[in-house]
Formats: C-alpha cells, structure tokens, sequence
C-alpha cells in the first residue's frame, strides 16, 4: 500500500511540474516550485530530530521579490526547533535562480506526523497583490517509532 501511494505521489507531482512549467513559460512572471524535505534521526539518547529542508526554484522568466517562506506545519506542542527558524526572507530570487532553507526540530512526542505543505510569497512588480506558491507536502513520518525508520530513498529503488 506504501508503495503504491508512493509511486502515486512520485507519478502526481511529476505531471503537475510538467503542466506547470507549461503555463509558466506563457508570460513573462515568476513561477515557484518548493520541494520539502524531512529527514529522521534518532539519537542515542533516545530522542529524535527532523531535519527539514527546502529548495525554491524560479522557473519562470522574471525576478520575484520579497521572497518569504514560512512553514508552520511543526506544532509546538509536538516539536521544539533546535537550530534555525520555520520561515526565512529573501530580497529576491532571480528567474533560474535557487533559495535553500533548512532548520532542525527535536520531536517531543511519539507517533505519525501529517506535515502540511510550506507557504512561499513573493511581490511581481506587474501586480499589487503578493503571490503564493505551496511545498510539495511530505509523506508520513513515524516519529520515535519503535523501529528503525526506512530511508525514502531505499523505498524509491524498490519502486523502480
């Protein structure tokens, strides 16, 4: 079932990306991709962290501006950040260009974790209103599960 749902995910964002960029090359404007990732690890004293990280592609054909990215998905009853922040700014991010952001959290509690996809805004000196892009989302993470967690990674070979 993991499986399938994950080659489902993979095969959805695939087509999205595509689509997207189509329409993104029809007008000269920013277009974001925001691809989130969260990485487990257990620590010897029995506690474990999640590393989040971020990359945000403009593949569109102007500069955007004012460039916020705010993530908060981690509530803080559940999750305490241990090294960086949930959002970050930017001045600007050039057409072509890449911004990466990433920030630590130490989980306080155990079980499944559902984390929502991060909000990007950005100012287009065309228009008066800020503009939104959203994350990927992430799968599931099984935080301070009993065992061992499976790296996303050894899952993606035994797809293909």
């Amino acid at each position: 079932m993991a499986i399938a749902l994950a080659k489902l995910l993979i095969s959805a964002m695939a087509v999205f990306m595509l689509v997207s960029a189509t329409f993104a090359t029809s007008e000269e404007v920013p277009f974001m991709v925001v691809h989130k990732k969260a990485t487990l690890n257990r620590l010897k004293s029995g506690a474990e962290r999640v590393s989040v990280s971020f990359d945000i592609y403009n593949q569109g054909s102007s500069t955007a501006y004012d460039v916020t990215l705010i993530d908060s998905s981690w509530d803080k009853a559940k999750f305490e950040v241990v090294n960086g922040n949930t959002s970050k700014s930017w001045e600007r991010l050039d057409a072509g260009g890449i911004l990466s952001h990433s920030f630590e959290l130490e989980a306080k509690v155990k079980g499944v974790f559902y984390g929502a996809p991060a909000v990007v805004t950005f100012r287009i000196p065309t228009k008066p209103a800020l503009q939104e892009a959203y994350s990927t989302p992430l799968l599931p993470l099984d935080i301070l599960a009993d065992k061992p967690p499976t790296k996303m990674l050894d899952v993606v070979n035994l797809i293909f």
